[in-house]
């Protein structure tokens, strides 16, 4: 059987900090602001694998109240969650994923970003798709004030 998971995260931007998508450092003058590195795109991707699985959500397992995530690369808890998905039989088929960001153009870093949440997972490089769109100036991600991801994922598991 085949489960579908859906993932959204939304950070703000915010000064001093590197801005980090998919596990790559994107050149920008703001980075996103939370308790890990605050990386939007892995985020999503680890709520969609968990939701496919009825697993909860990151904040469950792994809490911003908790210091051993304080800075932490979401690749690393990425990676968890694979364990986690793979511990109860499941087997990650896909992952398409959209970062929505006015700036900075995210294009030349896709194909790196596809790779490394596709290693993290152990999956081949063509199950893997990340986009990126401009939300055109519109509302909150268009004044540059957040950027956000949204994910959906397939994965297998025997039932």
């Amino acid at each position: 059987m085949t489960r579908v998971g859906l993932g959204i995260d939304l950070h703000p931007l915010v000064a001093g900090r590197p801005l980090m998508l998919g596990g790559v450092r994107v050149p920008s003058e703001l980075g996103l602001g939370g308790h890990s590195d605050a990386d939007v795109l892995t985020h999503a991707v680890g709520e969609a694998l968990l939701g496919a699985l009825a697993l909860g959500d990151l904040g469950r397992h792994f809490p911003d109240t908790d210091p051993r995530y304080r800075g932490i690369a979401s690749l690393r808890l990425l990676e968890e969650v694979r364990v986690l998905v793979e511990g109860r039989g499941g087997r990650i088929v896909n992952v398409d994923a959209t970062v929505l960001a006015q700036s900075p153009s995210l294009a030349p870093f896709l194909p790196e970003m596809a790779m490394r949440l596709a290693d993290a997972l152990g999956l081949d490089p063509s199950r893997v798709s990340v986009k990126a769109k401009s939300p055109e100036h519109l509302g909150l991600l268009g004044r540059r004030e957040g950027i956000a991801a949204l994910t959906v994922v397939g994965v297998e598991v025997g039932e």
